[in-house]
């Protein structure tokens, strides 16, 4: 098996001697072992895997405390997971030393193995260590900011060294005029196999002519191009200049990347990308970036919209033009009513959030709006927060109910930093 995760054994100088103990803590390490994990020496304390330490008995704290200052200096940006059991004062010494390290603005928690049968807290290491995957995964991802982010981002327009420092991910600039010249280069030949199941699988298509959607899969084909050349994991387009420059869209190219599982982001905006590329890897779902168009704050319902979204999380969509410009190609698609979970991270530093749970009640097809619309219901959260303390415009949706799990990774990994 491959390793997943290391735990070390945290040991005093009045280790007990008895075969009782050295078989219980080995009840729990083959536990670790099954689950992938491997016990490392100090040596091994470079390895950027996720690291817990078990607590094998009282008299620990200082042992700990002395092995993440080493961690520390290695691997930085890393919570300290601490692996408590019922016996010989393990617990009593998670508590004082992860007390210590919360002193000292270092960020931790405990996970209290009440035996070697305890499915429920082997899960929650199993949970944990996907979550410091997810940290690790951002830090090696490569969002693609293609132009520049659109003039009225006025919020979401951070500093791409914010964004490593916060969220780990890396801004990797590419001129809008090499993506128009990868445009340029797309053989008319590559154009019909991407054509043709678009339009087979549409119930309708309205204002496109045939060269608009012609144009718009040149977008896509170059923008994939941009992601090969750049090595690209995720990506933002300042879309709008395509409109205004070549008269097409990218929102047919930005629908097929994202639901190719290359998270692909409307406007520039680097903090919904980050948003929508975080919801992706924790929870391996699909996301959809739109402007909360409208709102009842009675009702506390809210109305998304936008002229993208994967066709992945559609039951059918239409083809359309783009609704500000009346140009190119726009999806307009039917979401079916169930479970959602809102988000949207903000702040100078990328460290806000807030979220919301609630149900799609009702897809729309209004001419004044942007083609894809869902009415939600909020049912965790409230619609007047996005008028008294807004984070910024647009919101990821992603289906099903997130909240607790989404906000219980942000405390740890953001805002416990």
């Amino acid at each position: 098996m491959k390793h997943r995760f290391g735990y070390i054994q945290v040991k005093s100088q009045f280790v007990p001697t008895e075969v009782s103990f050295q078989r219980a803590i080995r009840d729990y390490t083959d536990i670790l072992d099954q689950m992938g994990g491997q016990e490392w020496s100090v040596e091994k304390l470079t390895n950027p895997q996720p690291l817990f330490y078990l607590m094998t008995t009282g008299g620990t704290e200082q042992a700990l405390l002395d092995l993440r200052l080493k961690r520390k200096v290695l691997v930085a940006d890393e919570p300290v997971l601490v692996l408590a059991h019922p016996a010989y004062n393990s617990l009593p010494a998670s508590l004082e030393v992860l007390a210590r390290l919360q002193q000292d603005h270092d960020s931790g928690r405990i996970f209290y193995l009440k035996g070697s049968d305890d499915s429920s807290g082997f899960n929650q290491i199993e949970t944990a260590i996907h979550d410091i995957n997810v940290s690790l995964a951002l830090k090696q991802t490569r969002i693609g900011l293609i132009g520049t982010p659109s003039d009225w981002l006025v919020a979401s327009s951070p500093d791409p060294e914010v964004m490593e420092k916060t969220w780990g991910t890396r801004v990797v600039k590419v001129s809008m005029d090499e993506l128009k010249e990868f445009i340029g280069k797309v053989s008319s030949d590559a154009i019909p196999p991407l054509r043709e199941p678009l339009l087979n699988a549409a119930c309708e298509v309205i204002e496109p002519s045939n060269r608009d959607i012609d144009d718009a899969v040149k977008v896509y084909l170059a923008l994939k191009e941009s992601v090969r050349k750049h090595k690209l994991q995720a990506l933002t387009l300042r879309c709008f200049d395509l409109v205004m420059g070549l008269e097409t869209t990218g929102c047919y190219g930005l629908a097929q990347l994202t639901d190719e599982g290359v998270i692909a982001g409307c406007e520039g905006d680097l903090v919904s990308t980050v948003a929508m590329l975080w919801v992706q890897l924790l929870l391996n779902k699909t996301p959809w970036m739109a402007n909360p168009a409208q709102l009842d704050e009675v009702n506390n319902t809210l109305w998304l919209a936008h002229c993208t979204i994967p066709r992945g999380l559609v039951k059918d969509y239409g083809l359309r033009s783009h609704f500000e410009s009346g140009i190119g190609v726009g999806i307009q698609g039917t979401l079916s009513n169930e479970p959602v979970t809102l988000i949207r991270i903000g702040g100078k530093r990328m460290e806000r959030l807030w979220l919301a749970e609630g149900d799609i009640i009702k897809s729309g097809k209004s001419e004044d709006l942007c083609r894809t619309q869902a009415e939600i219901r909020l049912s965790t959260g409230h619609v007047s927060d996005l008028l008294n303390a807004p984070l910024g415009n647009h919101l990821t949706m992603v289906h099903g109910h997130h909240l607790k799990r989404l906000h219980d990774w942000w405390t740890t990994m953001i805002v416990g930093r």
